[in-house]
């Protein structure tokens, strides 16, 4: 028995050293695996229906499935094009001559303050003046070739990256649990009902899990759609579905999402006095705090506490875990990786405790 429990701490300490060298074949195998258990329903409900008395062949239900997949963010990234091209307008008709005007008189008010406290000795206009020079400094020294070969090698990665998701969930859902039975035929006799219902309670905690995501990201739309349409701002379906796909980031991303509605909100919106604008400033603060209160309070503890049964502790540590190891992907990924291996590790356990044969073999 101790030899099977080292054999067990061999192949975790393996599988992690691995995953964390190969960190990104194993980003794509864990998102193929997710994606494959997202589409796996309709691939199964689409192959099982008749045409001329035939069944859909699996593979050009998987591709039917794709297809599905395809048509849904293209249909969503309709809604980013007007506010991307608006953006594009609005900063093409930046005046910055127009704008150090407008930043003349609150650092005036900053430099009679310093001045007053004797903590800056310099002439009138000097803060703006700095601030000219390192706005021409900063386009100066802009490596617009490195830029490109940096875009180019980024759009290649993640068409690369496309690539070997698609390949592997297309295989994942072609094979439709072999690779699953395969496993299970590599496990001693003496442990195979241990694997099953290892295999069966991940199985389990993680369709949880992802329900619950999936929950988390249209109530987070809703409410933010909702309330941003409601104080009057522009592209609030956009901001709202930008937030609620932020959000999957754990405590990074509803910082991000909030600084995108506020950039959003006020860069669109038109305030002819300045009170005007903080008040809107202060709606849109409003609605993400709402969003914000409504998901700690309500929708996490259900999605992690309750769905993956573990303490939030846990679940803060892990993330940060998983940051470290892998950033923002370890970030999103930390609990299913960490669901998996503490429901095999308490099997283990509980196995070692019930079953007659682990004492057998002891």
């Amino acid at each position: 028995m101790q030899r099977f429990f080292l054999y067990i701490i061999l192949f975790i300490a393996a599988f992690l050293v691995f995953g964390w060298y190969f960190s990104n074949i194993t980003s794509y195998l864990v998102i193929s695996l997710i994606l494959a258990a997202l589409l796996r329903p309709l691939t199964n409900r689409l192959h099982d229906i008749h045409v001329l008395g035939w069944h859909i062949a699996r593979w050009i239900a998987i591709l039917l499935s794709f297809s599905a997949i395809l048509l849904l963010i293209f249909l969503l990234s309709l809604l980013f094009f007007p506010l991307i091209n608006d953006q594009i307008e609005i900063l093409a008709g930046l005046d910055l001559e127009t704008i150090y005007a407008q930043m003349q008189g609150p650092l005036d008010t900053v430099e009679v303050f310093l001045q007053r406290n004797k903590l800056m000795e310099n002439q009138p206009g000097y803060l703006l003046n700095e601030i000219k020079i390192s706005v021409i400094d900063a386009v100066k020294n802009i490596d617009f070739g490195g830029f490109i070969r940096d875009f180019i090698g980024l759009t290649s990665g993640i068409f690369i990256g496309i690539m070997a998701v698609f390949f592997i969930t297309f295989f994942l859902l072609l094979e439709n649990g072999l690779l699953r039975r395969n496993l299970l035929d590599l496990i001693p006799n003496a442990y195979f009902e241990i694997s099953v219902a290892t295999f069966t309670k991940v199985e389990k905690l993680l369709s949880n899990y992802l329900t619950g995501l999936f929950i988390q990201l249209l109530s987070i739309f809703f409410i933010a759609s909702l309330g941003l349409s409601i104080v009057g701002v522009e592209y609030a379906l956009t901001i709202a579905l930008f937030a609620a796909v932020a959000n999957l980031i754990p405590y990074a991303g509803p910082l991000l999402g909030t600084a995108f509605g506020i950039i959003v909100g006020l860069s669109t919106g038109i305030f002819p006095t300045e009170q005007d604008y903080t008040y809107f400033f202060i709606k849109i603060i409003s609605v993400f705090a709402v969003v914000q209160i409504t998901d700690n309070v309500l929708l996490q503890p259900m999605i992690f506490s309750k769905s993956v049964k573990a303490h939030p502790l846990e679940i803060f540590v892990v993330i940060f875990a998983g940051a470290k190891i892998a950033g923002v992907l370890g970030m999103i990924f930390a609990i299913p990786v960490y669901t998996i291996f503490r429901v095999s590790v308490m099997e283990l356990y509980s196995g070692y405790k019930s079953y007659r044969i682990f004492k057998i073999k002891a």
